[in-house]
């Protein structure tokens, strides 16, 4: 059986670079799992995303296995931080939530070298992004009846 990340296709962007079919299927992923799944409704679209870079996994028909956003610094947090972070159900359970993180925080130090990353991030992924060298800095805190807590991820060494 053969790795289905391999045959991932990922894009770094800015908002700019999306054509309207990408820009299209980024929406319909993220309004899928945090409106629909999550049973939440709120703001998805905002000014945040004209200002990220996004970063998007494919699959080998064109579809979002994988997103999430990177925030400049000053405009989330006083640090960059990673946003919006999402696997379609069709790929949950492979590792690409993993592979995701990874890729985010590589690309995110290629932007913003040795800055802290911080996060809100759902309290139960916790441990997940532990495991990514993230501290857990805050109380747990709702945010759109869901409970959340910051995360930080320390500068670089680099």
């Amino acid at each position: 059986m053969t790795n289905q990340l391999t045959q991932l296709r990922w894009q770094l962007s800015a908002f700019s670079e999306f054509n309207p079919e990408q820009l299209h299927k980024v929406y319909q992923a993220r309004c899928a799992v945090f409106i629909v799944e999550q049973n939440c409704p709120y703001q998805d679209i905002d000014s945040k995303d004209p200002q990220s870079h996004h970063l998007v996994a494919w699959d080998d028909n064109g579809d979002i296995a994988a997103y999430l956003r990177i925030v400049p610094p000053g405009i989330s947090y006083a640090e960059p931080s990673l946003g919006r972070v999402l696997s379609t159900q069709a790929w949950r359970g492979t590792g690409v939530g993993k592979e995701l993180i990874a890729n985010g925080i590589k690309a995110l130090r290629q932007l913003y070298p040795a800055a802290s990353v911080r996060i809100g991030a759902q309290a139960y992924l916790e441990k997940f992004y532990a495991s990514f060298g993230f501290q857990t800095v805050s109380d747990i805190y709702l945010e759109d009846e869901i409970p959340h807590l910051i995360m930080l991820l320390p500068a670089s060494d680099q």
